[in-house]
């Protein structure tokens, strides 16, 4: 049996983390949540899935921003403020910034903050007069922010949002009401229900760059936490969940394995995973009625070709 040794004594900055893996892994099936996987590497190599043939996801989205901005230059031509949620790279609120010349202040958000600090200096170098404000931290959690003159616009493309369960999902909705504001709006990159192999191919694609993505939460347990595991005795596993219109990722143990974390023992038999990611996917109106309990009306739809990636603007509901 192999066994999984973490620290007694760990930093302020990783406590967090800490507590979150050991409240996981009490539960059954055991998880670690999502957002653990946006560390300086986990998003260069998410950058990187976003390049794969197989995950349409970014590709089908960007084809659609240069349209959507256009419209909603008509639509709403006085947005002064952006923020958006789980920023990443910032490259695809460009497409917003270059049609509306009445955007002044930009909030991107995002948990890994070199990562954010970088490409946030970019787009500032590329925005002259554009104030640009990063904001370290997790998307989930409300933040404070002034009135703003104008229309205050929130940006969460990516599909990000199926990431999170129903509730969670509703809960976040409600707290990006929050955030924004009142007479705010917002646009939201939502994935569709379509064909099983598509969508598992789009998370377990031929060259491993997801199975990498997923594996690199074990080599933060390592680095940040002082794990000592073998991290090849786990391997990345891809689900369809029909019943609940998701895929799941998951760490699958190749053996019998022990955590112990602080006098806390976890094991995990042979086969056994821990859930890591859902990634939910809706049709237009399941979305629209998820939307409403979080405190947002539908104001429009943008749909890809063949459905397969929808964009949705969203007006709260004051």
């Amino acid at each position: 049996m192999n066994e999984i040794m973490l620290p007694v004594e760990i930093g302020a900055q990783e406590q967090t983390f800490y507590q979150d893996v050991v409240e996981g892994l009490s539960e059954t099936p055991k998880r670690i949540p999502s957002k653990y996987f946006y560390d300086q590497k986990g998003s260069e190599l998410f950058e990187q899935i976003c390049d794969l043939e197989e995950y349409y996801l970014t590709r089908t989205e960007l084809g659609m921003l240069d349209g959507v901005a256009s419209d909603l230059a008509n639509f709403l031509p006085k947005i002064s403020r952006i923020v958006e949620f789980g920023s990443g790279n910032c490259e695809k609120v460009q497409y917003l910034l270059d049609r509306h010349s009445s955007i002044r202040r930009y909030l991107p958000i995002d948990v890994s903050e070199s990562f954010l600090l970088f490409h946030a200096d970019r787009l500032m170098q590329r925005y002259h007069g554009l104030d640009v404000l990063p904001v370290v931290g997790d998307f989930n959690v409300p933040i404070s922010l002034e009135e703003e003159e104008g229309i205050s616009l929130g940006f969460f493309p990516g599909s990000t949002i199926g990431n999170l369960d129903r509730w969670e999902a509703i809960r976040f909705l409600r707290n990006a009401a929050d955030t924004l504001g009142t007479k705010s709006y917002f646009l939201v990159g939502v994935d569709t229900l379509k064909d099983r192999d598509i969508l598992l191919a789009a998370y377990d694609d031929a060259k491993g760059v997801t199975r990498d993505f997923n594996l690199n939460l074990l080599r933060r347990l390592q680095q940040e936490l002082g794990a000592n595991l073998n991290i090849d005795q786990f391997e990345h596993e891809a689900r369809f969940n029909q019943e609940q219109s998701r895929i799941e990722m998951h760490l699958k143990s190749r053996c019998d394995q022990t955590v112990r974390i602080n006098g806390d023992t976890f094991r995990l038999i042979e086969g056994e995973t821990i859930h890591t990611e859902n990634s939910h996917k809706y049709s237009v109106e399941s979305f629209q009625d998820l939307a409403r309990l979080g405190g947002w009306e539908s104001c429009r739809v943008w749909l890809a070709d063949g459905e397969m990636f929808s964009i949705h603007l969203l007006k709260r509901i004051d």
